[in-house]
């Protein structure tokens, strides 16, 4: 996109951005790009931003992020440093192939844009592969987004700048670890950014999805991906989420997985002023499974916003939702959770489940777990909680030694550990168990280089007992 001296205000010139910025450079892209981000347009030019009125707005408030008059840069910030004298992030013992994408722009050198590996996988940026892979972009770009559920999705279509390209071929199982790792480090600054990946038959892939902050100016990320599970493959992916309270995470992710393909998905959020997740999973092969866990640990005046959509639409699938979080002070979350079965879709097995702790009075969730079942050989459940910390399991732990800053401190970790149990990195595990413990202490926040505090190995928990009370 060519340079321009005009300020383009979010709020206020998003139109004005589209036709003066963005169309006139619709002839060099990719015809299905572009023929997607004019109906993305109209269909944001006909509804507008998300309000309260809406349905699956009402307790997520983005006014306060409207106001803040957020700027869209129209092309990349040139830095002449690397990505680790930007920003450095490294799990003690973990081993990944790091792609970033910087202020909205994928940032790497001209040679590295776009990568093809020895074992076929190709990974980059989205921007160069679309015109690059035309036949892939035909037959997969666009295809999950297509009926819009509000504005942001469609803006992701219509604005996004650049993101993330991934292809795995078929049966090509690769063993590193893809790292996403978005940042945003120049103030009041709003991003549109569109992943897409993709796995071919019996593949595998491992892909870690951070969204970070490096100072603690306002901004707004918002990301729309796809991703699409090929017969037989099987997706682990992980989203650490990690901001400064001044920015507002918008992260869109749908899913398309087919026969016998599965998914193993780990949301964690640690900090963030407004995060809203929302996952879409279509199970659309025979025997497909997906495992969907989620974490959030909130406290001050952060707000968070999960919401899931799991779709049955061929017999003999299962899906296991399991969301925990804990809220302290006047922090705020909002958890929806819909399970659909299809008619046909016999023999499913779909569970659903949401546990809360408030820390406080003023902390507050509101929770609303839902099934829409229309086959009658199914095994499905749902369930939520909202309370305090078991009183009874604290006063038997002091009674045993244990401070009370100790005892909170165990009990909140086992309602969590359920969650990160499941990461099977051992080195991530060991890592996020780390920022939990931390995060519980108050201890957890951004640094000037990096959100995750883990370039070093993790420190055991410390307990300290009075003997005199055993």
């Amino acid at each position: 996109m060519e340079t321009t001296k005009t300020t383009y205000i979010l709020k206020k010139n998003l139109t004005d951005y589209y036709y003066s910025v963005v169309a006139p450079h619709l002839k060099k892209e990719n015809h299905k790009v572009a023929e997607l981000r004019k109906t993305a347009m109209e269909y944001f030019v006909e509804v507008g931003f998300p309000h309260t009125t809406m349905e699956h707005w009402r307790g997520t408030n983005l006014q306060e992020v409207y106001n803040q008059n957020l700027k869209i840069k129209t092309e990349a910030e040139v830095y002449n440093k690397t990505l680790s004298d930007i920003f450095l992030c490294e799990v003690h013992g973990f081993d990944t192939r790091v792609i970033s994408v910087l202020n909205g722009f994928f940032y790497a050198p001209e040679n590295k844009q776009l990568v093809t590996f020895e074992n076929g996988v190709v990974a980059g940026s989205l921007a160069r592969a679309q015109n690059v892979f035309p036949q892939l972009f035909e037959k997969y770009f666009g295809l999950l987004t297509r009926n819009y559920r509000h504005a942001f999705t469609a803006l992701g279509d219509a604005l996004f700048t650049d993101g993330v390209f991934v292809y795995v071929p078929d049966n090509v199982r690769v063993e590193n670890t893809f790292q996403l790792i978005k940042i945003l480090n120049l103030p009041q600054l709003a991003t549109n950014t569109r992943n897409l990946i993709i796995l071919g038959k019996n593949s595998k892939l491992t892909f870690l999805h951070c969204d970070d902050s490096i100072n603690h100016q306002s901004g707004l990320s918002n990301t729309v991906s796809e991703f699409f599970i090929g017969e037989n493959a099987e997706l682990k992916l992980y989203k650490l989420q990690n901001l400064n309270d001044e920015s507002a995470l918008i992260n869109n992710t749908f899913i398309k997985q087919e026969r016998n393909s599965l998914l193993n998905m780990n949301v964690l959020s640690f900090n963030g002023g407004l995060i809203r997740n929302e996952i879409t999973v279509n199970l659309d092969g025979e025997g497909a499974s997906a495992n969907i866990l989620g974490l959030y640990l909130l406290d001050k005046c952060q707000h968070i916003d999960n919401q899931a959509y799991i779709y049955h639409n061929v017999p003999q699938c299962q899906s296991n939702e399991l969301f925990k979080g804990i809220l302290d002070d006047e922090a705020t979350g909002v958890f929806n959770g819909s399970i659909y079965v299809a008619r046909n879709a016999q023999q499913t097995k779909a569970f659903q489940r949401n546990n809360n702790i408030l820390m406080k009075p003023t902390a507050h969730i509101d929770t609303m777990p839902f099934l829409e079942i229309y086959a009658d050989d199914v095994k499905c459940s749902h369930g939520a909680t909202v309370g305090q910390l078991n009183t009874e399991a604290l006063f038997y732990m002091r009674q045993r030694g244990i401070s009370f800053d100790d005892a909170r401190l165990l009990l909140l970790y086992a309602f969590v550990a359920e969650v990160a149990d499941k990461i099977d990195i051992v080195a991530l595990r060991i890592s996020i168990e780390d920022m939990i413990k931390r995060r519980l202490r108050g201890e957890l926040s951004i640094c000037d280089r990096c959100v995750l505090h883990c370039s070093q190995p993790a420190k055991p928990m410390e307990i300290e007992i009075d003997l005199s009370k055993i």
